[in-house]
């Protein structure tokens, strides 16, 4: 489930800041960056800010789908 999670806001910050960027600002693509950085940093340390917060809300991993700790 928070694997799930993780992916879903990632998308959404994705596509939230192109639109940002197209409609109001091209800054915007910055976040755009902050959140790739992120995605490959999480795959290269294998630990995400994200998954932490989201374990601190009570919100666990399946064992099954767990790519995030």
């Amino acid at each position: 489930m928070k694997t799930r999670i993780i992916h879903a806001v990632a998308g959404t910050f994705i596509l939230v800041s192109l639109l940002l960027a197209i409609y109001v600002h091209i800054n915007w693509l910055w976040f755009t960056a902050f959140v790739g950085a992120n995605l490959l940093q999480s795959s290269i340390t294998n630990w995400c800010l994200m998954g932490t917060i989201l374990e601190k809300a009570g919100i666990k991993d399946n064992e099954k789908e767990s790519c995030c700790n």
